[in-house]
């Protein structure tokens, strides 16, 4: 049975860094797809971004070489990306629908 694609999520990535710069530092370890989150409003990065390796095995080694490595002058944190459904909720300010909890201030 092959094994499935690996996603991993990367942080602190250098502003200036497109989707094309970061499939190249993973190219050594099987990237298929890289993805850098961009601002809705001012379509700017976010810092962070989201790598599909082809193996578990890529994923691992790429975790192992490169989390906490140098990326022009910006430490990066490489690790396992987590599903949508499996995020903790009610982290963060609540949206434009939501209320307060009465009482609260």
């Amino acid at each position: 049975m092959p094994e499935q694609v690996k996603k991993l999520f990367v942080g602190g990535l250098p502003w200036g860094m497109d989707d094309k710069g970061l499939k190249e530092v993973f190219a050594p370890y099987g990237v298929v797809e890289a993805k850098i989150i961009m601002d809705r409003e001012t379509n700017r990065s976010r810092g962070f971004g989201f790598v599909t390796l082809t193996t578990a095995e890529g994923a691992r080694q790429a975790k192992q070489d490169l989390d906490q490595s140098l990326i022009q002058d910006r430490r990066i944190t490489v690790t396992d990306a987590k599903d949508q459904a499996r995020r903790e909720s009610g982290q963060g300010a609540p949206g434009p629908k939501r209320e307060r909890a009465r009482g609260a201030r």
